[in-house]
């Protein structure tokens, strides 16, 4: 298989995008640290349609409702049609890292948590509160509250929608079986986590975005590997895969990144094409010559990469397969007559299978 990409185009938005989805009408909607989650047209007009007081951190679309999660806790439901606000709740105290809405759209998961120092050997502090909460999508009815080691930065359903699996700081990932509303198996992978001791003495990296495999036998992670500098974001473009559903409930890494074909930055998001054939992996450059690459999903290789020139956040497929739409940001916006300058983008790739 051939695979190769082709920028067709780049948009504007006011601010760092940091979650992206794709509605009902297969036009796209943006979450940005401005606050606004926006509409994109057809004629790539951005139309401000949700409001929060802080950053908007994910947005999902479920029943014709966008449910958008912020760095305040809240989790908002508005109408697409009426775009008036249906419900706010108080998901958390601090931050949602990512939020989810499940395959079936029957749940909206949402994760949290603050790094703390917890000892002299700065592992995180215990959780203050549930670090990862589902929601029922209609009600708005907390569902499950689950433990996890602070700061949890990732969240994914399974494509059966009975699984939901967490990736935290410390390159620990926890799944739960939503039916039984227990934990089905956990792991430790020291991959995406490291110490720093240059310039600052902490825990950087972790576990950024998370994917369950299209035949759910899988788990993906993705995020950056570990790093002397953590002001440097130099450690490798990573990512792995996981075996998680045996008899023994004994997850066993099977593959991941191959060293030769990465270079080094964190990488935030990984998302599977609607075949399953091959999964994108994008993120921010620190050293190499891509910062978007796709990899074949039965060999692990890559198969074609691009430098896309701006910080990638989040990574949505159009329905048909044939282009995705990259979420990010370029730089942190100039200030000019005290306004910010627009420093958000989204951008889409044509997708080219031989």
């Amino acid at each position: 298989m051939k695979v190769e990409i082709k920028k067709k185009k780049e948009i504007k938005l006011p601010s760092h995008c940091l979650s992206i989805t794709r509605g009902p009408d297969s036009q796209l909607y943006a979450a940005c640290v401005d606050g606004g989650v926006y509409l994109l047209d057809k004629k790539d007009k951005k139309d401000k349609i949700v409001s929060h007081d802080n950053f908007v951190s994910g947005v999902n679309v479920s029943n014709n409702v966008i449910v958008s999660a912020d760095y305040d806790g809240i989790i908002k439901w508005t109408a697409i049609d009426s775009r008036k606000e249906q419900r706010k709740i108080k998901a958390h105290k601090f931050w949602s890292w990512q939020s989810r809405v499940s395959p079936d759209s029957k749940m909206i998961g949402s994760v949290t948590g603050q790094y703390l120092a917890g000892g002299y050997k700065y592992e995180p502090f215990s959780e203050t509160e549930p670090s990862i909460k589902v929601f029922d999508t209609l009600s708005g009815e907390l569902i499950h509250k689950f433990s996890h080691v602070p700061p949890v930065q990732s969240l994914a359903f399974s494509n059966d929608s009975r699984y939901l699996a967490a990736g935290n700081l410390m390159g620990e990932v926890r799944v739960w079986d939503l039916s039984l509303g227990e934990m089905y198996t956990s792991w430790n992978t020291p991959s995406f986590t490291g110490w720093g001791i240059i310039k600052g003495h902490y825990y950087t990296g972790g576990v950024f975005s998370i994917e369950f495999s299209p035949d759910d036998s899988s788990i993906y992670l993705a995020g950056m590997g570990s790093t002397r500098d953590p002001a440097a974001g130099n450690g490798k473009q990573l990512w792995e895969e996981f075996l998680w559903r045996d008899e023994e409930k004994s997850p066993k890494r099977k593959r991941s990144a191959i060293d030769g074909e990465i270079g080094q930055g964190l990488m935030e998001s990984l998302s599977f094409h609607p075949s399953g054939d091959f999964f994108v992996m994008a993120g921010r450059m620190f050293k190499g010559n891509w910062n978007i690459a796709l990899f074949d999903t039965d060999t692990g290789n890559i198969l074609c990469s691009q430098n896309s020139g701006i910080r990638c956040s989040d990574i949505v497929f159009g329905e048909d397969g044939t282009r995705f739409y990259i979420g990010g940001g370029k730089g942190q916006g100039k200030k000019k007559d005290d306004i910010f300058g627009s420093w958000g983008r989204i951008q889409e790739f044509e997708i080219n299978i031989s």
